[in-house]
C-alpha cells in the first residue's frame, strides 16, 4: 500500500518508533530511522531488514537543527523525497514544577517540540512543491489532560497537537495531510519503569483494563499514512484504550 513511499520515523529504533517502522516496511515503504544510539540503530536495521526494500539508521540528535538539517539532506540524497514524516522522538525528565531544573525543561521541550519545528520546515518544502505529503505527530494524552509531575512533558505533546492543527491550515490544500497520534499508556521502557502499585492505579483509568502495546499505535498511523485517510487532516486520535474518555 506504501510501495515507493519513504518514510522518516524519529525516535524509531525502540518502542512505538521501532513497531511504526516494522509497519510501514510491511506495508511496502521505505524507512528512514532517526535516534541517537548508533549501536542500537545498525542492530535495529538488520532485524527489520526486507528484500527489495531500503531501511537505514541515521545518528541524529533531533534537538538540534543542524543535525537535523544534514540528515534530512542526506535522504534527500539517497532516496530522492521524503513522502512521510513520523515525529515520534520524546523523552521525560519528571519532577513537581517547583523543583524542576530548567535544564530538565529545555530538554525535555528541545527533544520533544522544537523538533518538530526542526523535521516539519526542512520536509515541509518538498512535499509543497510535489503537492502530496504525510507528517504524523505523536503526541500523548498527557498533553490533552495534564499529569502531575510532568508539566513540561504536558507542555511539548499539547504544544505538539497546536503545532498539528497550525501546520495543518497552511499546507492541506497543497496536499499534504497532518495529523496527530496521542498514544495513552503503552508498554514500553518508558512505562516499565512504574512501580507494581502505580500500574494497577494506572490499569483503574483504563476502560479497557490493559497497557496498550506499540503495534495498537503503529496501526493508527500506518492508517493514517495511506490513501485511506486522505481527506483527513488536523485530526489528534487517541490510541488510549478509552482513559481520556
Amino acid at each position: 500500500m506504501l510501495k515507493g513511499k519513504v518514510a522518516v520515523i524519529t525516535g524509531g529504533t525502540r518502542g512505538i518508533g521501532r513497531a511504526i517502522a516494522q509497519r510501514f516496511l510491511d506495508g511496502g515503504a521505505d524507512v528512514v530511522l532517526f535516534g541517537v544510539n548508533r549501536e542500537r540503530g545498525e542492530q535495529v536495521v538488520k532485524e527489520l531488514a526486507k528484500e527489495g526494500q531500503r531501511v537505514l539508521f541515521l545518528p541524529v540528535d533531533v534537538a538540534d537543527g543542524q543535525q537535523v538539517e544534514k540528515a534530512i539532506e542526506e535522504v534527500m540524497r539517497l532516496f530522492g523525497a521524503v513522502d512521510i514524516l513520523v515525529n515520534n522522538a520524546g523523552i521525560t525528565r519528571d519532577g513537581l514544577l517547583m523543583r524542576m531544573k530548567e535544564e530538565d525543561w529545555r530538554a525535555v521541550l528541545d527533544t520533544n517540540l522544537s523538533s518538530v519545528y526542526h523535521t516539519c520546515r526542512l520536509v515541509i518544502r518538498g512535499m509543497m512543491k510535489a503537492r502530496r505529503g504525510c507528517i504524523i505527530n505523536i503526541s500523548s494524552v498527557v498533553g490533552l489532560m495534564g499529569n502531575a509531575g510532568q508539566t513540561n512533558y504536558a507542555a511539548s505533546k499539547a504544544g505538539m497537537i497546536g503545532f498539528t492543527k497550525a501546520l495543518a491550515h497552511e499546507v492541506s490544500a497543497r496536499g499534504i495531510n497532518v495529523n496527530c497520534v496521542a498514544p495513552g499508556f503503552i508498554d514500553t521502557d518508558m512505562t516499565r519503569v512504574l512501580s507494581s502499585e502505580q500500574k494497577e492505579a494506572l490499569l483503574r483509568t483504563i476502560p479497557m483494563g490493559r497497557l496498550g502495546h506499540p503495534k495498537d499505535v503503529a496501526e493508527v498511523v500506518f492508517f493514517l499514512a495511506t490513501p485511506g485517510a486522505s481527506y483527513m487532516t488536523g485530526q489528534v486520535l487517541t490510541v488510549d484504550g478509552g482513559m481520556v474518555m
